[in-house]
């Protein structure tokens, strides 16, 4: 559990009082992260600017709910939320949620049964969004304390330099910026329209603040050398500097210009537009997985729409989310060319040594089910709109002492993977 710095001093109107009170509070130290680094003073006019920014961001809500786990959720109008300030978008309409298809889910690998989740923690409040608005997880005072600043508030690093790249077939992965991974990729000679995977859950420990721990899909078009990849992305992270505490919660990303400019995580710029009134992207899921124990997965479709171009999002029982706008991108505003599926780490190597931030369920690959974590039913969507099993996958990890891979087929999870590790450890250190 992170650090609430300002849950009771929401509103700046009392601004002396509440630096006051950010101050003081910014100087414990979390019993289970290392906040000390924010143990400075901070300016009055650093403090406006926050200020200001969270007023851009955070929209006025119809309603509000406060979650068993500490966050706000802010009911917005469709038509308010924070997507229409995107110059692209101003006079954007939104399309309307059209079609879906029923899913059986059947038994897992071996006869071991999965259990399909995808409630989220705010559900607990028992109360709702109203029609016609969409749940926003709102951000606080504490949220942008944690981020290097303003500008980088809820953006990934930039892949950089590109010449770095380990391997020429996985143009996301990069060696000497403290990424590590364990994913799976593919290649098709056709058109890539979209995917679909189920990603088992899991509360991985992270060891440093500014590191984090997720489990992933990426979509992807462009040139992987240059300055213009197009990336779509989605599925759960544990990230304590993004929401300040360690739970798994369900994310989307996106950037037209490989991370250097444009896009977010979530909902924290303009571009990513939300149509569905009970999922909140950001929001914590619960229940999650446990060793030897329960499995809880959760499944993940994004797909092209052939008519209006844009990019959807379904999550779990093909609930429709929302939609990344065509305008928003170059390369992807027509296909794809590759998708990715697994976990990445951040690896800050604190005191010289490997982090001991755990990837997946913080277990090697070679576990298995209810040890390892898994990626299972791996599909792409094609030319023609139509959901195709993937029948032959890549696999890389950059350092298999601390992550690995290892992939596989059966006819109830068709293509899957273990993957992850424990990080730091006699073979990683």
């Amino acid at each position: 559990m992170g650090c609430n710095f300002c849950r009771n001093f929401e509103h700046h109107n009392i601004l002396g009082l509440y630096i006051i009170v950010v101050l003081v509070a910014a100087m414990v130290e979390c019993s289970s992260l290392n906040y000390t680094k924010y143990n400075k003073q901070v300016s009055s006019l650093r403090f406006n600017r926050i200020i200001k920014h969270l007023d851009k961001i955070n929209k006025r809500p119809v309603l509000t709910i406060e979650s068993p786990d500490g966050d706000i959720i802010d009911c917005v109008h469709k038509r308010k939320q924070l997507a229409f300030d995107h110059p692209l978008l101003k006079k954007h309409k939104i399309q309307d949620e059209n079609g879906s298809s029923n899913e059986i889910v059947g038994e897992g690998e071996r006869g071991a049964v999965v259990k399909r989740q995808e409630w989220q923690m705010w559900h607990l409040n028992g109360t709702l969004c109203p029609k016609g608005t969409v749940p926003i997880r709102r951000s606080r005072v504490d949220d942008l304390f944690r981020a290097k600043s303003l500008y980088h508030y809820g953006k990934k690093q930039p892949r950089t330099p590109f010449s770095r790249r380990i391997h020429s077939d996985a143009p996301d992965v990069i060696s000497g910026n403290g990424h590590e991974h364990a994913i799976a990729y593919t290649r098709s000679s056709e058109e890539i329209y979209g995917t679909k995977a189920s990603i088992n859950v899991w509360d991985p420990s992270i060891q440093a603040m500014n590191e984090f721990s997720l489990s992933q899909i990426w979509i992807l078009s462009g040139s992987f050398d240059g300055p213009d990849l197009n990336s779509i992305e989605a599925g759960w992270q544990v990230s304590p500097e993004l929401y300040g505490d360690n739970r798994p919660r369900l994310f989307t990303y996106w950037t037209s210009d490989s991370y250097q400019q444009t896009g977010c995580y979530n909902l924290l710029c303009s571009g990513f537009i939300q149509t569905n009134s009970k999922i909140a992207i950001g929001a914590a899921i619960s229940p999650v997985s446990s060793f030897a124990g329960s499995q809880y997965d959760i499944t993940i479709l994004i797909w092209k729409d052939p008519k209006a171009g844009n990019w959807w999002m379904s999550f779990g029982d093909n609930t429709l989310v929302g939609y990344w706008p065509a305008e928003l991108f170059t390369h992807l505003a027509d296909h794809a060319t590759m998708v990715e599926w697994g976990g990445e780490v951040v690896n800050m190597r604190t005191n010289g040594q490997h982090t001991e931030t755990q990837m997946g369920s913080g277990h090697f690959a070679r576990e298995g089910f209810g040890k390892s974590s898994y990626f299972r039913n791996l599909q792409i969507v094609d030319t023609d709109n139509s959901l195709m099993n993937v029948q032959g996958i890549s696999t890389l990890a950059e350092n298999t002492n601390c992550y690995d891979i290892k992939s596989s087929y059966s006819n109830e999870w068709g293509t899957y993977f273990y993957y992850g590790g424990p990080g730091n450890n006699p073979q990683c250190p």
